[in-house]
């Protein structure tokens, strides 16, 4: 059972803390529980939330060093520093090899602890600005909806910390896995694009309807040969007019997104069938085993066959790739 422990701290947030708690507290029927939730505070005792009522912390700072995982779900006052003892719990933590998280302001704790120097990091775009000045050796991204560097990881504003604690349960237990705590919560199991989409003003030439029917006829075609002239096509503009559109409302290009969609296929493939390679690369409109070795590698940082071999759900039909 992976041990996952959020640091609260008064006035406390209570929805950025429900974010780690949904994905990673809750027993749900049919999916095996695979994370033990657990909360702690420096001072354990009644901890004041921005809801404004109390909630009861009975564990201390000593429950980091049990931890696999540690979540910092949101620090304010953003201005205000941790203790030094806080620090040294994080940097123990961080040693001994636990996974750090922060949701938005939560990101500021983890700079202080010097865990995000050097690194590319984020947080609510809100507090962007004051990140980067006061942490000038943090690469800010304010764009992104979250940052993971494997031991450390940092979201965007609350609901990105959901986006984040999803890809972490990716990460750890596979898509299938993912996708079903997803499916309970009622929500995509992955987003796409960055939260500029959320804090840029509208474009002055919106575009006239949503990309929505265009992104769910693509998501049925993509074992067919679909570029992004051909999606211009299909919604009746130019490829030029399309990456804005897909800017305006995703915050990424027609491009980037088509390549996601199709290693999100490959993935589902691996994971849940034993169809060779350049099948999975066929039905994932990748054209042959060879450019999904490339593409999974680059997208991924890992081969397909390692893939399957560390997510497969599956049973073994076939000979090893």
């Amino acid at each position: 059972m992976h041990r996952v422990v959020a640091l609260v701290h008064a006035p406390q947030s209570t929805f950025e803390l429900a974010c780690a708690a949904e994905v990673f507290g809750i027993e749900r029927p049919g999916i095996p529980r695979r994370y033990a939730f657990g909360v702690c505070a420096e001072h354990p005792g009644p901890v004041a939330t921005r809801a404004g009522y109390d909630m009861l912390v009975t564990d201390g700072l000593d429950a980091l060093g049990r931890a696999d995982t540690v979540i910092v779900p949101g620090w304010l006052p953003a201005t205000e520093a941790p203790s030094p003892a806080v620090i040294r719990a994080l940097r123990r933590a961080h040693r001994r090899g636990a996974r750090m998280l922060s949701i938005c302001s939560g990101a500021f704790v983890l700079a202080h602890a010097g865990l995000l120097d050097g690194r590319r990091a984020t947080t609510h775009w809100a507090l962007a600005d004051e990140l980067a000045t006061r942490f000038p050796a943090v690469r800010l991204d304010p764009d992104v909806l979250y940052v993971d560097h494997g031991d450390v990881a940092t979201s965007a504003g609350s609901g990105a910390g959901i986006d984040l604690c999803l890809h972490v349960v990716r990460t750890d237990q596979g898509a299938a896995y993912a996708a079903q705590v997803a499916r309970n919560m009622v929500m995509p199991p992955h987003r796409e694009g960055g939260q500029l989409q959320y804090a840029a003003p509208a474009h002055p030439a919106q575009f006239d309807g949503s990309l929505a029917p265009l992104l769910a006829w693509t998501s049925e075609h993509l074992d067919d040969p679909v570029g992004v002239d051909d999606l211009a096509a299909r919604a009746g503009v130019s490829a030029r007019t399309l990456a804005r559109h897909f800017a305006d409302q995703l915050g990424v290009s027609p491009g980037q997104w088509l390549l996601a969609q199709r290693i999100g296929v490959a993935r589902q493939l691996l994971e849940s069938t034993d169809l060779p390679l350049d099948a999975v690369a066929r039905r994932a409109g990748l054209s042959s085993a060879t450019n999904l070795r490339r593409r999974f590698l680059r997208a991924l940082g890992t081969t397909p066959g390692a893939y399957r071999r560390a997510f497969r759900t599956a049973p073994r039909t076939d000979k090893p790739l």
